[in-house]
């Protein structure tokens, strides 16, 4: 894990799901999967939207051209765990195929935070997104 993620994990911790910096103000998730090929358990620090009752993540990686890493290990393995706030608990990732919802979605997340928007600018692979269902 990098120190970057370290240091936005170790604030989400100290000050109830809170972060500073470019994350202010933003919702937080810290979701924990499992590698897809090591079996071990790895905690990336994600910003969500919710759509009812779901919670709603992107692989946007900055608008790189590869998706991230934990992108691969929840289509293996889509049982997780999310710490939301106070608040941590087991969740089902599930990812969006039908494209009209998943452009929904995604446009909910730039709503929350339109810097979102030029992850997509950015590369010329589709953004996938996942919905995490309690």
């Amino acid at each position: 894990m990098s120190d970057w993620n370290q240091q936005i994990i170790d604030e989400f911790r100290a000050n109830e799901g809170k972060v500073g910096g470019m994350f202010e103000g933003a919702n937080m998730v810290l979701l924990t999967h499992t590698g897809a090929k090591t079996g071990t358990q790895r905690i990336a620090p994600l910003v969500y939207t919710t759509d009812g009752d779901r919670y709603v993540i992107t692989a946007s990686k900055g608008g790189a051209d590869t998706n991230p890493d934990w992108y691969h290990n929840l289509v293996a393995n889509p049982k997780v765990t999310l710490e939301i706030g106070t608040e941590k608990f087991d969740a089902t990732a599930k990812l969006v195929e039908d494209r009209a919802e998943r452009d929904r979605l995604y446009a909910g997340m730039v709503k929350h935070m339109p810097g979102f928007a030029d992850y997509e600018k950015k590369t010329t692979r589709l953004i996938p997104v996942f919905v995490l269902e309690r």
